[in-house]
């Protein structure tokens, strides 16, 4: 079974057969960290969290300083309802990557969902002075003031974060909301945090296929395209 064919595999939502490939594939080629990430994330997919943690526990023993191992680390230990210690793990990656937007934002998007959302805006506003043009913190943190009652502090984020992306409005009905703005009845959800790539992080995804993740666009869209999949279909606590 090649790597190629187990990444179609997981792309394409076939988590079975993807979890098969890799299964082999690191019984042919133990140790290799590549392997042994994509197989965590899958088990993750698959809800098969204390397993997953098991391939994650490996990689950070592997690279103790990896801020993406231990975020994503972080991750499963949330979907485990662990979320002292999920905490406590971006903690550490913010703490071994203190100049990384993402580390804050990513943080502040746990605290939300955690209920901690004084928290929040604080970590949003952190990644913010990091990285003041980035609209997804905007975005989030103006939802977390929403969620406060800070309406005119909501209304300034969603503003910002508009005109970051470029939004214009237009009569079209049929368009897509501007980040931050409500569909009909429909209530906004927080836009998973997203690595850019070095110097600029903004969701350094967790990189190289390892070591080119920090800087790798397409490793960096796969971490989103993962986390979107954890989070998609269930309910978080931000609206």
């Amino acid at each position: 079974m090649s790597f190629e064919k187990g990444i179609a595999f997981y792309k394409e939502g076939k988590f079975e057969e993807a979890l098969i490939s890799f299964n082999e594939l690191i019984e042919a080629y133990p140790g290799k960290s590549e392997l042994h990430l994509y197989r965590g994330r899958i088990l993750t997919r698959l809800g098969k969290g204390e397993q997953a943690l098991e391939d994650f526990d490996l990689l950070v023993s592997f690279e103790p300083y990896n801020t993406d191992f231990i975020s994503d680390r972080g991750v499963v230990l949330h979907l485990l309802g662990r979320n002292e210690e999920a905490l406590a793990e971006l903690d550490r990656a913010a703490n071994l990557d203190p100049k990384n937007p993402y580390r804050y934002s990513s943080r502040a998007f746990l605290k939300d969902r955690i209920g901690d959302l004084m928290g929040a805006i604080e970590d949003y506003e952190k990644a913010i002075e990091l990285d003041p043009e980035d609209a997804v913190s905007h975005n989030n943190k103006g939802l977390v003031e929403e969620k406060l009652g800070y309406k005119e502090r909501s209304k300034e984020s969603f503003k910002k974060a508009d005109d970051l992306v470029g939004y214009k409005p237009n009569s079209n009905p049929n368009d897509l909301p501007p980040i931050g703005e409500k569909k009909s009845q429909e209530i906004p959800k927080p836009i998973t945090p997203q690595r850019e790539e070095s110097p600029k992080m903004n969701l350094d995804y967790f990189f190289s296929t390892l070591k080119s993740i920090v800087g790798d666009q397409k490793s960096r869209k796969e971490f989103l395209d993962f986390v979107k999949g954890i989070f998609s279909g269930k309910k978080s606590k931000t609206p």
